[in-house]
């Protein structure tokens, strides 16, 4: 099956019992035995759940994967895979413009654990592989990255830092059989399966907020990991089971209702976010326009051939910084002042003092996230609609 019947389909087929085309959602916390160790492959929903295997059933097909674990929170993802995989001593190679959660939690949660993180202040694959030392077991990606849309190459890096880890230790045994020996990462989030499947790139595993693009809707909290190879993910089930932060089988049900419109929101989102991106880059209020899909993106060449499409985010830079981006801000009518993204409505979002207020000011502004820059989630309204919004809105700014 193609992408969109893909969505459709994986995970939800048809009940045996009533032939309802939609699966019912399986509420319940646990299951009847027909005797102690007798049952019909569940026992508690905290380890199994049909709901929640639909989606991860799907969600492993749409990014061609060996399969999927489904978690609480994007958070929670990220946190499962850095405990289960990683240990005190070992070390994570990022490129610095990371979302504020992920960088909160490498420097205030895991730092002190015992994790050290260093971040690559260029996007080549040789600048993160010179960041890599006997030490490093993962390599942690976002592409493109929050907020500031610089897109990396996921098969070009992946080849770097194996090389270099190989080179530096190359009797170095593995922290679990079957596993890489750098576990490279790459939180697909902005994305998507719809336009970027890094696993066929050489990423070992996937991450997603499900809450963003997949679950669609605004309405529902989720994070997921999807890997290539069911040893790389064989940790992260036994984590997913033994710490317990799983979605509860609603929560299941909405993203998975949210994917089945993928494919076509993907579409009309990418479409809505080049029209503003173009129509902004022809204002004089925006010192700077990013968008992967413009011709002036540093890495448009690259997001041609990683990407099927540039995506549904875009970000601006006021002249004027922090009072003009507050102006700007507050006189939208259509696009919503609020954190995530990845909704079919439209939101603006100041990652300065929102998403990304625990990244320390210092760090914000070396790597260019400055207090005028305004993040904007472009949803599936009519773009005449939504520019004629964004004018008004600059109005007197």
């Amino acid at each position: 099956m193609r992408f969109a019947t893909q969505a459709i389909h994986i995970g939800q087929a048809p009940d045996p019992t009533t032939g309802a085309t939609v699966p019912p959602i399986y509420v319940t916390s646990t299951y009847t035995q027909a005797a102690p160790g007798e049952h019909k492959g569940y026992e508690y929903s905290r380890t199994q759940n049909p709901t929640r295997q639909g989606l991860e059933a799907c969600l492993a097909a749409l990014e061609g994967g060996a399969g999927c674990a489904a978690f609480a929170s994007g958070l929670a993802a990220e946190n499962a895979v850095f405990t289960a995989l990683l240990r005190p001593g070992d070390s994570v190679v990022a490129y610095g413009d990371l979302y504020g959660g992920t960088y909160r939690l490498l420097e205030r949660v895991f730092r002190p654990w015992g994790l050290a993180t260093r971040y690559a202040t260029d996007t080549s694959p040789a600048a993160l592989a010179e960041l890599v030392d006997a030490t490093t077991r993962m390599v942690w990606l976002e592409t493109p990255t929050n907020p500031l849309l610089r897109l990396l190459d996921i098969a070009g890096i992946a080849a770097a830092v194996r090389d270099e880890a190989r080179s530096l230790a190359p009797h170095r045994a593995p922290l679990a059989p079957g596993l890489p020996d750098v576990v490279v990462v790459v939180d697909n989030t902005f994305a998507t399966p719809a336009l970027q499947r890094p696993l066929a790139l050489g990423a070992d595993l996937v991450l997603h907020s499900t809450t963003k693009y997949l679950g669609g809707h605004s309405d529902v909290i989720g994070g997921a990991v999807v890997a290539a190879a069911p040893a790389v993910l064989e940790p992260i089930r036994f984590f997913q089971n033994a710490a317990g932060g799983v979605p509860g089988p609603f929560d299941c049900f909405l993203v998975h209702r949210g994917i089945k419109t993928l494919a076509v929101r993907m579409r009309q989102h990418c479409e809505n976010a080049l029209r503003i991106a173009q129509w902004a880059a022809g204002r004089t209020e925006f010192e700077r326009v990013v968008y992967p899909g413009l011709p002036t993106h540093p890495d448009h060449a690259l997001a041609a051939r990683q990407m099927c499409g540039g995506g549904g985010m875009v970000t601006v830079v006021l002249r004027g910084g922090l009072a003009a981006a507050r102006r700007f801000m507050s006189r939208t009518r259509l696009f919503a002042c609020a954190e995530s993204l990845g909704g079919v409505e439209s939101l603006v979002n100041h990652p300065a003092s929102m998403t990304h207020a625990s990244v320390p000011r210092d760090v914000r502004e070396r790597i260019g996230l400055t207090d005028g820059l305004v993040r904007l989630s472009v949803g599936i309204e009519d773009a005449d609609d939504l520019v004629a919004d964004l004018e008004q809105a600059l109005q007197g700014t």
